[in-house]
Protein backbone atom coordinates (compact mmCIF):
# COMPACT_ATOMS: atom_id res chain seq x y z
CA UNK A 1 0.00 0.00 0.00
CA UNK A 2 1.00 3.15 -0.45
CA UNK A 3 5.09 3.25 -2.13
CA UNK A 4 6.24 0.36 -0.85
CA UNK A 5 9.65 2.42 0.36
CA UNK A 6 7.80 5.37 1.56
CA UNK A 7 7.94 4.55 5.13
CA UNK A 8 11.62 4.37 4.84
CA UNK A 9 11.73 7.33 3.15
CA UNK A 10 9.64 9.71 4.81
CA UNK A 11 9.25 10.34 7.68
CA UNK A 12 5.97 11.28 10.03
CA UNK A 13 4.88 14.88 10.24
CA UNK A 14 1.92 16.33 11.27
CA UNK A 15 1.07 19.77 10.14
CA UNK A 16 1.35 22.75 12.77
CA UNK A 17 -1.24 24.51 14.99
CA UNK A 18 -1.91 28.01 15.08
CA UNK A 19 0.15 29.43 17.35
CA UNK A 20 -1.46 29.42 21.18
CA UNK A 21 -1.15 33.24 21.47
CA UNK A 22 -3.08 33.38 18.25
CA UNK A 23 -5.42 30.92 18.92
CA UNK A 24 -6.54 31.99 22.19
CA UNK A 25 -8.04 34.61 21.18
CA UNK A 26 -11.37 32.69 18.74
CA UNK A 27 -12.93 29.65 18.94
CA UNK A 28 -11.83 28.48 15.62
CA UNK A 29 -10.01 25.34 14.24
CA UNK A 30 -6.37 25.38 15.19
CA UNK A 31 -4.81 22.47 13.18
CA UNK A 32 -3.29 22.86 10.22
CA UNK A 33 -3.13 20.95 7.03
CA UNK A 34 -0.71 19.95 4.65
CA UNK A 35 0.01 20.45 0.79
CA UNK A 36 -1.70 18.21 -1.44
CA UNK A 37 2.11 16.85 -1.98
CA UNK A 38 2.92 16.79 1.61
CA UNK A 39 0.09 14.90 2.42
CA UNK A 40 0.29 11.66 -0.23
CA UNK A 41 3.77 11.77 1.27
CA UNK A 42 2.71 10.94 4.31
CA UNK A 43 0.16 8.06 2.77
CA UNK A 44 3.04 6.70 1.27
CA UNK A 45 4.03 6.00 4.49
CA UNK A 46 1.50 3.56 4.62
CA UNK A 47 3.29 -0.10 4.47
CA UNK A 48 2.34 -3.48 2.51
CA UNK A 49 2.20 -5.01 6.35
CA UNK A 50 0.38 -8.17 5.04
CA UNK A 51 -1.91 -7.59 8.03
CA UNK A 52 -3.35 -3.99 8.85
CA UNK A 53 -3.83 -4.17 12.17
CA UNK A 54 -5.51 -0.56 11.83
CA UNK A 55 -8.62 -2.10 10.93
CA UNK A 56 -8.87 -3.71 14.61
CA UNK A 57 -7.49 -0.44 16.05
CA UNK A 58 -10.46 1.47 14.43
CA UNK A 59 -14.33 0.30 15.90
CA UNK A 60 -15.54 1.54 12.89
CA UNK A 61 -13.27 -1.23 10.66
CA UNK A 62 -12.08 1.82 8.39
CA UNK A 63 -10.48 0.57 5.13
CA UNK A 64 -7.26 2.64 6.13
CA UNK A 65 -4.09 1.59 3.48
CA UNK A 66 -6.86 1.33 0.70
CA UNK A 67 -7.78 4.95 1.12
CA UNK A 68 -4.26 5.95 2.45
CA UNK A 69 -3.17 3.97 -1.41
CA UNK A 70 -5.48 6.33 -3.22
CA UNK A 71 -4.28 9.61 -1.65
CA UNK A 72 -0.80 8.72 -2.67
CA UNK A 73 -1.96 8.22 -6.05
CA UNK A 74 -3.84 11.24 -5.84
CA UNK A 75 -7.31 9.20 -6.74
CA UNK A 76 -9.50 11.71 -4.50
CA UNK A 77 -12.75 10.69 -5.51
CA UNK A 78 -11.99 7.05 -4.97
CA UNK A 79 -10.20 7.64 -1.55
CA UNK A 80 -13.66 9.43 -0.28
CA UNK A 81 -15.79 6.39 -1.24
CA UNK A 82 -13.55 4.12 -0.01
CA UNK A 83 -13.87 6.02 2.98
CA UNK A 84 -17.27 6.74 3.42
CA UNK A 85 -18.60 3.15 2.96
CA UNK A 86 -17.49 2.57 6.67
CA UNK A 87 -17.42 6.12 7.94
CA UNK A 88 -20.97 8.53 8.01
CA UNK A 89 -18.91 11.49 9.43
CA UNK A 90 -15.48 11.23 8.89
CA UNK A 91 -15.40 15.36 8.97
CA UNK A 92 -16.31 14.39 12.57
CA UNK A 93 -13.60 11.16 13.10
CA UNK A 94 -11.06 13.21 11.31
CA UNK A 95 -11.04 16.30 14.41
CA UNK A 96 -12.39 14.34 17.61
CA UNK A 97 -11.40 10.35 17.32
CA UNK A 98 -8.12 10.11 19.57
CA UNK A 99 -7.17 7.82 16.82
CA UNK A 100 -6.94 4.57 17.89
CA UNK A 101 -5.84 3.18 14.52
CA UNK A 102 -2.55 4.95 14.65
CA UNK A 103 -1.59 3.22 17.97
CA UNK A 104 -2.01 -0.26 16.15
CA UNK A 105 -0.34 0.91 12.90
CA UNK A 106 2.97 -1.61 12.79
CA UNK A 107 4.59 1.71 12.58
CA UNK A 108 3.88 2.50 15.63
CA UNK A 109 6.11 -0.26 16.81
CA UNK A 110 8.98 2.47 16.45
CA UNK A 111 6.58 5.20 17.38
CA UNK A 112 6.03 6.74 14.19
CA UNK A 113 2.95 5.27 13.14
CA UNK A 114 1.02 6.35 9.66
CA UNK A 115 -1.00 9.64 10.32
CA UNK A 116 -3.98 8.19 9.45
CA UNK A 117 -5.93 10.77 11.57
CA UNK A 118 -5.25 14.32 9.34
CA UNK A 119 -5.27 12.19 6.10
CA UNK A 120 -8.60 10.97 7.19
CA UNK A 121 -10.01 14.82 7.80
CA UNK A 122 -8.04 15.87 4.72
CA UNK A 123 -10.09 13.68 2.34
CA UNK A 124 -13.18 14.78 3.83
CA UNK A 125 -12.29 18.30 3.49
CA UNK A 126 -11.26 17.86 -0.14
CA UNK A 127 -14.29 16.24 -1.34
CA UNK A 128 -16.22 19.46 0.20
CA UNK A 129 -13.96 21.48 -1.57
CA UNK A 130 -14.69 19.51 -5.06
CA UNK A 131 -18.54 19.34 -4.19
CA UNK A 132 -18.51 15.69 -4.06
CA UNK A 133 -20.40 15.58 -0.78
CA UNK A 134 -24.58 15.06 -2.02
CA UNK A 135 -27.29 13.31 -0.97
CA UNK A 136 -28.24 9.57 -1.15
CA UNK A 137 -31.96 9.21 -1.63
CA UNK A 138 -33.25 6.24 -1.56
CA UNK A 139 -34.69 5.43 -5.09
CA UNK A 140 -38.06 3.72 -3.34
CA UNK A 141 -39.91 3.96 0.13
CA UNK A 142 -40.54 1.35 2.42
CA UNK A 143 -44.00 2.77 4.36
CA UNK A 144 -41.92 2.59 7.58
CA UNK A 145 -41.68 5.11 10.13
CA UNK A 146 -38.60 4.70 12.48
CA UNK A 147 -38.18 7.34 15.72
CA UNK A 148 -34.63 7.92 16.33
CA UNK A 149 -34.55 9.44 20.05
CA UNK A 150 -31.16 11.46 20.18
CA UNK A 151 -28.84 13.59 17.54
CA UNK A 152 -25.47 12.64 18.45
CA UNK A 153 -23.35 10.42 16.61
CA UNK A 154 -25.08 7.17 16.72
CA UNK A 155 -28.73 8.70 16.38
CA UNK A 156 -27.41 10.57 13.25
CA UNK A 157 -25.71 7.75 11.65
CA UNK A 158 -28.40 5.11 12.53
CA UNK A 159 -30.87 7.75 11.06
CA UNK A 160 -29.02 8.46 7.80
CA UNK A 161 -28.87 4.95 6.99
CA UNK A 162 -32.08 4.38 7.60
CA UNK A 163 -33.26 6.57 5.37
CA UNK A 164 -30.92 5.62 2.69
CA UNK A 165 -33.08 1.69 3.45
CA UNK A 166 -36.33 3.70 2.10
CA UNK A 167 -37.38 4.22 5.88
CA UNK A 168 -39.03 7.81 7.07
CA UNK A 169 -37.23 8.83 9.81
CA UNK A 170 -37.61 11.21 12.59
CA UNK A 171 -35.04 12.16 14.82
CA UNK A 172 -36.13 13.63 18.31
CA UNK A 173 -33.96 15.90 19.96
CA UNK A 174 -34.72 17.44 23.51
CA UNK A 175 -31.85 20.27 22.90
CA UNK A 176 -32.62 23.57 20.26
CA UNK A 177 -30.01 22.52 17.95
CA UNK A 178 -29.15 18.86 16.54
CA UNK A 179 -26.06 17.43 16.86
CA UNK A 180 -25.81 15.95 20.65
CA UNK A 181 -22.31 16.30 21.92
CA UNK A 182 -21.20 17.05 18.78
CA UNK A 183 -23.03 20.22 19.05
CA UNK A 184 -23.20 20.80 22.85
CA UNK A 185 -20.23 19.85 24.48
CA UNK A 186 -17.01 19.70 22.02
CA UNK A 187 -15.57 22.96 21.84
CA UNK A 188 -15.93 24.64 18.57
CA UNK A 189 -11.74 24.80 18.30
CA UNK A 190 -11.96 21.34 17.98
CA UNK A 191 -14.96 20.99 16.14
CA UNK A 192 -16.64 23.75 14.13
CA UNK A 193 -20.14 23.50 13.98
CA UNK A 194 -20.58 24.00 10.43
CA UNK A 195 -19.56 20.67 9.84
CA UNK A 196 -22.64 19.14 11.59
CA UNK A 197 -24.82 22.11 9.55
CA UNK A 198 -23.77 20.34 6.26
CA UNK A 199 -24.14 16.89 7.41
CA UNK A 200 -27.71 18.04 8.42
CA UNK A 201 -28.30 19.51 5.19
CA UNK A 202 -27.31 16.53 3.55
CA UNK A 203 -29.12 13.96 5.77
CA UNK A 204 -32.51 16.21 5.48
CA UNK A 205 -32.25 16.18 1.54
CA UNK A 206 -32.06 12.57 2.13
CA UNK A 207 -35.47 12.46 3.60
CA UNK A 208 -34.71 12.81 7.73
CA UNK A 209 -36.94 14.79 9.56
CA UNK A 210 -35.26 16.95 12.46
CA UNK A 211 -37.95 17.77 15.64
CA UNK A 212 -35.69 20.11 18.33
CA UNK A 213 -37.18 21.09 21.63
CA UNK A 214 -39.06 17.75 21.76
CA UNK A 215 -38.08 15.37 24.37
CA UNK A 216 -39.26 12.22 23.58
CA UNK A 217 -41.26 10.25 27.02
CA UNK A 218 -42.44 13.93 27.88
CA UNK A 219 -42.91 16.24 24.80
CA UNK A 220 -44.06 13.22 23.39
CA UNK A 221 -45.04 9.76 25.08
CA UNK A 222 -43.94 6.46 25.28
CA UNK A 223 -46.85 5.17 24.01
CA UNK A 224 -47.53 7.66 21.30
CA UNK A 225 -43.79 6.90 20.19
CA UNK A 226 -44.82 3.00 19.97
CA UNK A 227 -48.45 3.84 18.30
CA UNK A 228 -47.00 5.94 15.95
CA UNK A 229 -43.76 4.60 14.93
CA UNK A 230 -43.11 1.04 13.34
CA UNK A 231 -39.49 1.03 15.29
CA UNK A 232 -37.87 3.27 18.40
CA UNK A 233 -34.57 3.74 18.90
CA UNK A 234 -32.77 4.79 21.66
CA UNK A 235 -29.62 6.37 21.19
CA UNK A 236 -30.04 9.89 23.71
CA UNK A 237 -26.24 9.42 25.56
CA UNK A 238 -24.61 8.52 28.83
CA UNK A 239 -25.93 11.59 29.81
CA UNK A 240 -25.78 11.50 33.70
CA UNK A 241 -22.23 13.27 35.65
CA UNK A 242 -21.08 11.54 38.19
CA UNK A 243 -20.89 13.67 41.29
CA UNK A 244 -18.72 14.19 43.93
CA UNK A 245 -20.52 14.14 47.03
CA UNK A 246 -18.04 15.96 49.45
CA UNK A 247 -18.61 18.91 51.98
CA UNK A 248 -19.01 21.99 50.79
CA UNK A 249 -20.28 20.64 47.06
CA UNK A 250 -23.38 22.73 47.14
CA UNK A 251 -21.39 25.82 47.65
CA UNK A 252 -21.78 28.16 44.55
CA UNK A 253 -18.61 27.89 41.55
CA UNK A 254 -18.98 24.28 41.98
CA UNK A 255 -20.41 23.18 38.14
CA UNK A 256 -20.25 20.03 36.23
CA UNK A 257 -18.80 20.25 32.89
CA UNK A 258 -21.57 19.77 30.88
CA UNK A 259 -23.48 22.78 32.84
CA UNK A 260 -19.82 24.90 31.66
CA UNK A 261 -18.89 23.82 27.87
CA UNK A 262 -22.18 23.78 26.01
CA UNK A 263 -23.11 27.56 27.31
CA UNK A 264 -20.14 28.37 25.34
CA UNK A 265 -21.02 26.29 22.45
CA UNK A 266 -24.18 28.70 22.52
CA UNK A 267 -22.22 31.57 22.61
CA UNK A 268 -20.27 30.71 20.07
CA UNK A 269 -23.43 30.20 17.89
CA UNK A 270 -24.29 33.63 18.68
CA UNK A 271 -27.08 32.98 21.32
CA UNK A 272 -27.07 35.33 24.47
CA UNK A 273 -26.89 33.07 27.54
CA UNK A 274 -27.69 34.57 30.62
CA UNK A 275 -25.63 34.22 33.73
CA UNK A 276 -23.25 32.16 31.68
CA UNK A 277 -20.57 30.25 34.02
CA UNK A 278 -17.21 32.25 33.01
CA UNK A 279 -13.79 31.65 33.77
CA UNK A 280 -12.80 35.47 33.14
CA UNK A 281 -10.20 36.37 36.40
CA UNK A 282 -11.04 32.80 38.13
CA UNK A 283 -8.23 30.15 39.84
CA UNK A 284 -10.00 27.42 37.99
CA UNK A 285 -9.73 23.53 38.77
CA UNK A 286 -10.43 21.00 36.82
CA UNK A 287 -11.10 17.74 38.54
CA UNK A 288 -11.05 15.08 36.02
CA UNK A 289 -7.85 14.12 33.58
CA UNK A 290 -9.84 13.13 30.59
CA UNK A 291 -10.59 14.56 27.01
CA UNK A 292 -13.95 16.29 28.85
CA UNK A 293 -11.59 17.81 31.47
CA UNK A 294 -9.02 19.06 28.92
CA UNK A 295 -12.29 20.74 26.47
CA UNK A 296 -13.08 22.51 30.13
CA UNK A 297 -9.12 23.59 30.36
CA UNK A 298 -9.27 24.93 26.52
CA UNK A 299 -12.32 26.32 27.08
CA UNK A 300 -11.01 28.37 30.49
CA UNK A 301 -7.95 29.76 28.70
CA UNK A 302 -10.10 31.25 26.31
CA UNK A 303 -12.38 33.00 28.72
CA UNK A 304 -9.23 34.35 30.43
CA UNK A 305 -8.83 32.46 33.73
CA UNK A 306 -6.46 33.69 35.86
CA UNK A 307 -4.40 30.15 36.87
CA UNK A 308 -5.83 26.39 35.60
CA UNK A 309 -5.03 23.61 37.28
CA UNK A 310 -6.25 19.92 36.69
CA UNK A 311 -6.35 17.40 39.16
CA UNK A 312 -6.57 13.62 38.55
CA UNK A 313 -7.49 10.89 40.81
CA UNK A 314 -5.40 8.09 39.46
CA UNK A 315 -1.45 8.01 38.85
CA UNK A 316 0.26 9.97 35.97
CA UNK A 317 0.68 7.19 33.38
CA UNK A 318 4.35 6.39 31.88
CA UNK A 319 5.77 9.01 29.05
CA UNK A 320 5.90 5.84 26.26
CA UNK A 321 4.33 2.43 26.12
CA UNK A 322 4.78 -0.62 28.34
CA UNK A 323 4.93 -4.15 27.65
CA UNK A 324 3.59 -5.64 30.20
CA UNK A 325 0.01 -3.55 30.42
CA UNK A 326 -0.28 -2.24 27.17
CA UNK A 327 1.74 -4.41 24.36
CA UNK A 328 1.57 -3.08 20.43
CA UNK A 329 -1.46 -3.16 18.99
CA UNK A 330 -3.35 -2.42 22.17
CA UNK A 331 -4.42 0.86 23.14
CA UNK A 332 -2.11 2.14 25.48
CA UNK A 333 -2.44 4.23 29.02
CA UNK A 334 0.02 6.47 28.57
CA UNK A 335 0.49 10.48 29.33
CA UNK A 336 -1.06 12.34 26.31
CA UNK A 337 -0.75 16.16 26.04
CA UNK A 338 -3.68 17.26 24.03
CA UNK A 339 -3.51 21.34 22.03
CA UNK A 340 -5.09 22.63 25.27
CA UNK A 341 -2.34 21.45 27.91
CA UNK A 342 0.38 23.03 25.49
CA UNK A 343 -2.01 26.59 26.12
CA UNK A 344 -1.17 26.62 30.28
CA UNK A 345 -2.15 24.56 32.84
CA UNK A 346 -1.14 23.09 36.14
CA UNK A 347 -1.43 19.32 36.25
CA UNK A 348 -1.23 16.72 39.19
CA UNK A 349 -2.13 13.22 39.65
CA UNK A 350 -3.16 10.64 42.72
CA UNK A 351 -5.30 13.80 44.22
CA UNK A 352 -8.08 13.09 46.01
CA UNK A 353 -10.55 15.66 46.98
CA UNK A 354 -11.81 15.84 50.90
CA UNK A 355 -14.09 19.29 50.60
CA UNK A 356 -14.86 22.52 49.57
CA UNK A 357 -14.68 25.58 51.52
CA UNK A 358 -16.27 29.21 50.81
CA UNK A 359 -16.70 32.72 51.77
CA UNK A 360 -20.04 34.47 53.60
CA UNK A 361 -22.19 34.76 50.18
CA UNK A 362 -21.68 30.87 49.41
CA UNK A 363 -18.70 31.50 46.99
CA UNK A 364 -16.51 28.43 46.58
CA UNK A 365 -12.51 29.62 47.59
CA UNK A 366 -11.03 26.86 48.42
CA UNK A 367 -10.38 22.56 47.31
CA UNK A 368 -8.87 20.17 50.25
CA UNK A 369 -7.73 17.45 49.01
CA UNK A 370 -4.92 14.40 49.71
CA UNK A 371 -2.10 13.05 48.12
CA UNK A 372 -2.83 9.19 47.24
CA UNK A 373 -0.23 6.24 47.10
CA UNK A 374 -2.00 3.81 44.92
CA UNK A 375 -1.02 0.17 45.54
CA UNK A 376 -1.89 -3.61 44.49
CA UNK A 377 -3.87 -5.60 46.82
CA UNK A 378 -5.55 -9.34 45.99
CA UNK A 379 -4.98 -8.26 41.92
CA UNK A 380 -6.34 -4.83 42.09
CA UNK A 381 -4.96 -1.54 42.28
CA UNK A 382 -6.42 0.28 45.70
CA UNK A 383 -5.42 3.98 46.41
CA UNK A 384 -4.60 4.61 50.38
CA UNK A 385 -3.79 8.42 51.49
CA UNK A 386 -0.38 9.44 52.15
CA UNK A 387 -0.26 10.87 55.80
CA UNK A 388 0.27 14.50 56.43
CA UNK A 389 0.11 15.15 52.67
CA UNK A 390 -3.07 17.24 53.04
CA UNK A 391 -3.25 20.80 50.96
CA UNK A 392 -5.14 23.49 50.03
CA UNK A 393 -5.46 25.18 46.65
CA UNK A 394 -7.80 28.29 46.01
CA UNK A 395 -10.58 27.61 43.92
CA UNK A 396 -12.74 30.34 42.50
CA UNK A 397 -14.43 27.78 39.40
CA UNK A 398 -14.42 24.26 40.03
CA UNK A 399 -15.36 21.90 36.98
CA UNK A 400 -16.15 18.51 37.06
CA UNK A 401 -14.99 16.62 34.51
CA UNK A 402 -15.69 13.12 36.15
CA UNK A 403 -17.12 11.12 33.82
CA UNK A 404 -20.80 9.42 32.85
CA UNK A 405 -22.83 6.99 34.68
CA UNK A 406 -24.63 6.11 31.87
CA UNK A 407 -28.28 7.07 30.95
CA UNK A 408 -30.78 9.99 32.69
CA UNK A 409 -33.54 7.83 34.64
CA UNK A 410 -36.25 9.24 32.02
CA UNK A 411 -39.76 9.33 31.39
CA UNK A 412 -38.81 7.76 28.60
CA UNK A 413 -37.36 4.98 29.68
CA UNK A 414 -39.58 4.28 32.07
CA UNK A 415 -42.72 4.75 30.19
CA UNK A 416 -41.14 2.50 27.96
CA UNK A 417 -40.19 0.01 30.32
CA UNK A 418 -37.03 -1.22 28.86
CA UNK A 419 -34.36 -3.30 30.56
CA UNK A 420 -31.58 -1.65 32.13
CA UNK A 421 -28.32 -3.41 32.66
CA UNK A 422 -26.23 -3.61 35.78
CA UNK A 423 -24.03 -0.62 35.16
CA UNK A 424 -27.81 1.38 34.53
CA UNK A 425 -27.35 1.34 30.69
CA UNK A 426 -30.17 0.07 28.37
CA UNK A 427 -30.14 -3.60 27.91
CA UNK A 428 -29.76 -4.28 24.74
CA UNK A 429 -28.49 -7.54 23.15
CA UNK A 430 -26.45 -8.79 20.09
CA UNK A 431 -29.00 -7.85 17.21
CA UNK A 432 -29.52 -4.17 19.29
CA UNK A 433 -33.14 -5.05 20.41
CA UNK A 434 -34.41 -4.32 23.91
CA UNK A 435 -36.63 -6.19 25.96
CA UNK A 436 -39.68 -4.23 24.16
CA UNK A 437 -40.98 -5.10 20.93
CA UNK A 438 -39.56 -2.58 18.61
CA UNK A 439 -37.24 -0.88 20.13
CA UNK A 440 -33.40 -0.49 19.56
CA UNK A 441 -31.50 1.08 21.40
CA UNK A 442 -27.31 2.16 20.51
CA UNK A 443 -24.20 4.14 21.13
CA UNK A 444 -23.28 5.58 24.51
CA UNK A 445 -27.17 5.08 25.87
CA UNK A 446 -26.45 0.82 25.41
CA UNK A 447 -22.62 0.39 26.07
CA UNK A 448 -21.60 3.59 28.42
CA UNK A 449 -19.47 6.48 27.86
CA UNK A 450 -17.14 5.65 25.04
CA UNK A 451 -15.63 7.25 21.68
CA UNK A 452 -17.47 8.52 18.84
CA UNK A 453 -16.11 6.23 16.45
CA UNK A 454 -17.80 3.74 18.52
CA UNK A 455 -21.05 5.48 18.26
CA UNK A 456 -21.04 5.96 14.61
CA UNK A 457 -20.41 1.79 14.71
CA UNK A 458 -23.30 1.10 16.82
CA UNK A 459 -25.65 3.74 14.99
CA UNK A 460 -24.84 1.98 11.35
CA UNK A 461 -25.30 -1.72 12.63
CA UNK A 462 -28.47 -0.78 14.58
CA UNK A 463 -29.71 0.53 11.12
CA UNK A 464 -29.00 -2.84 9.80
CA UNK A 465 -31.14 -4.47 12.20
CA UNK A 466 -34.21 -1.89 12.28
CA UNK A 467 -33.92 -2.63 8.95
CA UNK A 468 -33.95 -6.54 8.83
CA UNK A 469 -36.97 -6.36 11.62
CA UNK A 470 -39.42 -4.13 9.40
CA UNK A 471 -38.21 -5.57 6.01
CA UNK A 472 -37.44 -9.07 6.60
CA UNK A 473 -33.87 -8.49 5.29
CA UNK A 474 -31.35 -5.25 4.88
CA UNK A 475 -29.54 -4.58 1.95
CA UNK A 476 -27.46 -2.03 4.04
CA UNK A 477 -23.70 -2.86 4.25
CA UNK A 478 -22.28 -4.47 7.58
CA UNK A 479 -19.58 -2.87 9.14
CA UNK A 480 -16.49 -4.90 9.71
CA UNK A 481 -16.63 -6.37 12.64
CA UNK A 482 -14.25 -4.75 15.36
CA UNK A 483 -14.27 -6.79 18.29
Amino acid sequence: MGKITGFLEYERELPPRRPVGERLRDWRELEGKHPEEKLQAQAARCMDCGIPFCHKGCPLGNIIPDWNDLVYRGRWREAIERLHSTNNFPDVTGRVCPAPCEEACVLNINNDPVTIKQIEKQIIDHAYKEGWIAAQVSPRRSGKKVAVVGSGPAGLACAQQLARAGHSVSVLERADRIGGLLRYGIPDFKLEKHYVDKRMAQMAAEGVTFHTNTEAGKDLAADRLLKDFDAVVLAGGATQPRDLPVPGRNLKGIHFAMEFLPQQNKRVAGDEVPNQILAQGKRVVILGGGDTGSDCLGTSNRHGAISVTQFELLPQPPDTRTEDIAPWPYWPMVLRTSSSHEEGVIRDWSINTKSFSGDEQGNVKKLHAVRLQWVKENGRMVMKEIPGSEFEIDADLVLLALGFLGPERSPLLSGLGVELTDRGNVAAGPNWLTNVPGVFSCGDMRRGQSLVVWAIWEGRECARAVDSFLMGHSDLKASPDPF
